[in-house]
């Protein structure tokens, strides 16, 4: 039985749970301010990174960076194609049903073809049931939904020592995100 507080959510990173601590950044909920204030922990979309990157790259602080289904990782790219990590914390991927896979095919497009090395981050509709997958595709953190137990989400990256498709990461890899087990 986990000892999480079940109405928060929780991060698991680098085989550790904790609650997560991103504040989420949108235009709509910035009463007028381009950017978030230069703190830790700010995560904002695709878009509002695209239109001031520069200025977030000069940072004390990196930035998430988050992409929405629809988004095209391309965007992120530079002319050569790869992700430039310079004022970037983390890539997170919103899922907003575990129903919609748009979310895994953005991983494997960061990963392979732009080159994305740094951590990739699973938010939104994030289940038990959906981070082994997660983690095959690229995922290295992911963001449990509140009423979900982290600690069974944790366990869940070791579920299954075989797997039929092809993936990032090989199972021992996988297995590593929970801290060995």
């Amino acid at each position: 039985m986990s000892t999480t507080d079940a109405s928060i959510a929780h991060l698991i990173l680098h085989g550790r749970i904790s609650p997560d601590p991103t504040h989420v950044f949108t235009p709509e909920s910035a009463e007028g301010a381009a950017l978030p204030p230069d703190e830790p922990d700010w995560l904002l979309p695709l878009s509002t990174w695209l239109a001031h990157r520069d200025t977030l790259r000069l940072r004390n602080h990196p930035v998430g960076i988050l992409f929405h289904p629809d988004d095209d990782p391309a965007e992120l790219a530079d002319a050569d194609g790869q992700i430039n990590p310079q004022g970037i914390a983390y890539l997170a991927v919103n899922f907003p049903a575990y129903t919609d896979g748009r979310g895994y095919s953005i991983a494997q497009l960061l990963r392979d073809r732009h080159g994305w090395r740094g951590d990739l981050r699973a938010r939104g509709d994030v289940m038990i049931d959906t981070v082994f997958y997660q983690a095959r595709c690229g995922f290295d953190s992911f963001v449990v939904k509140p009423e979900h137990d982290p600690q069974e989400a944790l366990e869940a990256l070791g579920s299954f020592t075989q797997a039929y498709q092809r993936g990032y990461r090989a199972p021992e890899e996988a297995s590593a995100l929970k801290g060995g087990q």
